[in-house]
């Protein structure tokens, strides 16, 4: 056998399994509590141990090892930008591409009181861009200054106008900052270039990060790098959807991964518009995309869930696993409510993650007006996380995230074929792509199940 572990480090589990790249089969899992507070990798130690026992295979025998993190929260980004709907979006998207989190963002300049809130949101790094190539740049040196007085000690990446971005640099270094920079995600106003700077967030998190979190133990273990878990998950799903030179992928998908703390949003779709008459507002929009919903963990932010969905049922249920997020349902009745927060969670996060459509009056008379991305006719809804392997009615969870009547304006998936990603290994297929993406993808489709 050639078999490989997986480790994702959770910010409440950490999470192993063992794959064999000769039979293409998962042959072990397990999983220990995360030991963030003391030494990470006292619960990857556990959890390594109980999967060797499952799977016969010493984690220092196995053949690769990989591993991948949202420990600790995560990779944290704040992001800095001009225009909210432009350079900020644009800004947001090159971090959530990395596999981050945006902790907070703000456009046009920004005052000592903001900067001390970007100190204090406890981010790992600050994107600081705005303006088009040639266009404004005082409000990027503006927003230097203001950093270069705070107190942030992260580092900063400097990915704006490129008129601006020495001058940034030299300010922001003038007062002992960290700085990198890269190429702008704006450099057009209809032209969005974010590979750049999600290149070098991702140097960031492995030169700077790994090592404040605790992770560089672990990274020595695996002998290779730890990427932030989401940029696992997304690999995962570009890699079903588009297929490797010699196995045919899925086609085009939409990932919904419900979680206790958030719920992401993958899709991988062409960019096009609903009809050749509709008119596309907007930031231009990527085929593989990723949206972060941090308000719509079914643990965490439960009671934000109940207040936005309005339902009475769910009252004193989002009380007690607020209170208790580790809780898991105790009978029948407490598996239906966590369906149903799961179900609004789903539902909330795609409308969010899709495009809208809505018919505006023009002189011309009346229009159909595009903004976001079209997922009509999106192939494939996959759903993954702990309430589709282990719930009892997943089918019910991803219904909610597909077109509704309800809300004819969303362009979420219109008939799409469900799957559920039935062993919860999307994180683990993402690392096995790095090197194995043909054994990688095999596995994936053998434990997709369909609903």
């Amino acid at each position: 056998m050639r078999v490989c572990f997986m480790i994702d480090f959770g910010s409440t589990y950490t999470k192993a399994v063992a794959m064999d790249l000769e039979s293409e089969t998962l042959i072990g899992r397990a999983q220990s509590p995360t030991t963030i507070g003391t030494d990470i990798t006292i619960g990857m130690d556990r959890a390594l141990e109980d999967l060797g026992a499952a799977c016969g295979c010493r984690a220092d025998g196995a053949f690769r090892r990989y591993a991948c993190s949202s420990a600790a929260g995560g990779l944290k980004i704040a992001a800095v930008g001009l225009v909210p709907d432009l350079t900020l979006k644009a800004a947001q998207r090159a971090a959530l591409g990395a596999g981050a989190k945006v902790l907070c963002a703000y456009g046009y300049e920004i005052d000592k009181g903001t900067a001390g809130e970007i100190e204090a949101c406890g981010c790992d790094i600050v994107l600081l861009c705005g303006g088009t190539d040639g266009g404004n740049r005082q409000v990027m040196l503006h927003n230097a200054k203001a950093l270069s007085e705070s107190g942030v000690a992260c580092p900063i990446l400097v990915c704006g106008n490129r008129a601006a971005t020495g001058e940034a640099k030299e300010m922001l270094e003038s007062k002992g900052k960290l700085v990198y920079t890269a190429k702008n995600v704006l450099p057009e106003v209809d032209r969005v270039e974010v590979e750049p700077a999600q290149e070098l967030i991702r140097d960031i998190f492995i030169a700077h990060i790994v090592k404040a979190k605790g992770l560089d133990r672990a990274r020595e273990f695996v002998q290779r790098d730890v990427i932030p878990t989401p940029a696992a998950s997304l690999q995962a799903a570009r890699l079903l959807a588009d297929g490797t030179r010699n196995e045919a992928g899925i086609g085009s998908l939409m990932l919904v991964e419900v979680g206790g703390a958030t719920t992401n949003i993958h899709s991988v779709e062409d960019v096009k518009a609903v009809t050749p008459q509709t008119l596309v507002r907007g930031l231009p929009e990527s085929r593989v995309m990723r949206t972060v919903e941090g308000d719509m963990g079914i643990r965490y932010n439960a009671r934000a869930i109940f207040e936005r969905s309005g339902d009475a049922g769910l009252d004193e249920y989002t009380r007690m696993v607020s209170a208790d997020v580790e809780h898991v349902p105790q009978n029948e009745q407490e598996a239906l409510l966590d369906i149903a927060l799961a179900k609004a969670a789903a539902g909330i996060a795609t409308e969010r993650h899709a495009g809208s459509l809505r018919n505006e009056f023009t002189a011309i008379g009346e229009v159909s007006i595009q903004r976001g991305k079209n997922l009509l006719g999106v192939k494939n809804i996959i759903g993954t996380g702990g309430i589709f392997k282990y719930g009892r009615a997943p089918g019910a969870v991803l219904d909610a995230a597909v077109f509704s009547e309800s809300a004819p304006w969303s362009l979420r998936p219109m008939s799409p074929k469900a799957w559920v990603d039935s062993e919860y290994i999307m994180y683990a297929i993402g690392l096995l792509s790095q090197e194995h993406p043909d054994s990688a993808l095999r596995i994936a489709k053998k434990y997709l199940k369909p609903i």
